[in-house]
């Protein structure tokens, strides 16, 4: 038995038993983030060159790519360090930082693509008021409160977490920090109080949900009621990268924090905490990129004069 006052280190969920197999995943994982590196960094650039893409569609997509950045370089790089070297340590602050910084980008990404929602529902169902609506001052202050409202969350959870005793050793799960490891190794009772606090942060998420629910419901019966084919097609194509990536990114957290017990396995559960923690900060990039054509253009126009400047 052993206390939080002991422990200096975590061991992390090592992500494979033999040398062939950890180097193979660092070489997966070195790729996915250098994908979400390369993606996400062209969309920031392009958006902040292009003046043409400065309304607040835009500014929310450049303030999602950050989240995405941030999520994976939080994550990644620490599972990367572990694989070379085969080693599972990670310090008791570093594990604190990580389950702090993770939460926040996560949660930030949340709440802007609940936002993103907003922004497409009055660009689609209230067109004549979009610039009264969202004004570069209101998507500004947007932002500024999805950010800082995932600070103060993420803040109160890590401390909480990190309050709690704990009694049973201090091998994680997991292949990064999060709550759910850290409390199976919280005394009993001791984990109530976080649990209060998840709660809490469930009716937050479904909140959320149901709010881009409803939102694409009036936005589709908008769309549907547009005379033109060429008007609806126009409208589904900046509606749908905004879907599909709320979409992975709801899917992917669910299925991990949803799925009956009985289909829990350590396999499984390290495939799906990849899925959802690596994998859509990459792939935000790709379907955001492929979908728009002006930021198709904007990332084409800024790699060709790189390429032109050197």
């Amino acid at each position: 038995m052993s206390n939080s006052s002991s422990i200096s280190h975590f061991l992390l969920l090592a992500l494979a038993d033999t040398r062939q197999l950890q180097l193979l995943h660092f070489c997966l994982l070195l790729g996915i983030f250098l994908a979400a590196l390369l993606g996400n960094s062209l969309i920031i650039s392009a958006v902040a060159c292009g003046h043409h893409l400065h309304t607040p569609m835009f500014f929310f997509l450049l303030n999602l790519a950050l989240t995405d950045l941030g999520s994976i370089c939080t994550t990644v790089p620490k599972a990367m360090h572990n694989s070379l070297w085969d080693t599972r340590d990670i310090s008791y602050s570093g594990c604190a930082a990580q389950l702090f910084f993770f939460l926040f980008f996560i949660s930030t990404e949340y709440f802007l693509l609940t936002i993103m929602s907003y922004d497409r529902y009055v660009s689609i169902c209230k067109p004549l008021h979009y610039g009264t609506l969202l004004d570069s001052r209101a998507s500004a202050h947007m932002a500024a409160a999805a950010w800082a409202s995932a600070f103060l969350y993420s803040l109160l959870h890590t401390a909480n977490t990190f309050s709690l005793p704990l009694c049973h050793g201090n091998a994680l799960g997991q292949f990064f920090c999060e709550i759910p490891q850290i409390l199976k190794l919280a005394c009993s009772k001791s984990y109530l109080r976080e649990l209060g606090l998840l709660a809490v942060s469930v009716c937050l998420v479904f909140g959320c949900f149901v709010f881009i629910v409803v939102t694409y419901v009036q936005i589709f019966r908008a769309v549907l009621r547009i005379p033109s084919e060429q008007g609806r097609h126009k409208a589904f194509s900046t509606c749908l990268p905004h879907l599909a990536v709320v979409s992975l990114f709801v899917s992917t957290s669910a299925f991990v924090y949803l799925k009956p017990p009985s289909i829990s396995s350590p396999p499984l559960d390290l495939a799906l905490s990849v899925l959802y923690s690596v994998v859509p900060p990459a792939l935000n990039a790709l379907i955001y990129s492929l979908r728009n054509q002006e930021l198709k253009a904007a990332v084409w126009t800024l790699m060709t004069e790189c390429f032109q400047e050197h």
